[in-house]
């Protein structure tokens, strides 16, 4: 799974130009004809660690699983264990 969100960021970045070129002439017909991982918005945020899709934690790059068990160890400096 992770390696086909590399290959949909690469995509994403290739078409970049051209969507919005397409985009700005408003030539809808010429963006359905774009390959379907050419869109930014197909692409999931995953966890760095484990790469579950669910639960993601932007400002931390992880899920809140791995989190947890981070926080439990000590590894993340500043988070106290509250009621979980």
């Amino acid at each position: 799974m992770k390696a086909r969100e590399r290959k949909r960021a690469k995509m994403a970045a290739r078409y970049a130009e051209k969507r919005a070129a397409l985009k700005a002439a408003g030539d809808y017909e010429g963006l359905q004809k774009l390959p379907k991982n050419a869109s930014p918005v197909r692409m999931h945020n995953r966890c760095k660690l484990t790469g579950r899709p669910k639960g993601y934690m932007r400002h931390f790059g992880i899920s809140r699983v791995t989190f947890r068990e981070m926080a439990n160890k000590g590894l993340i400096p500043g988070v106290k264990k509250a009621s979980w």
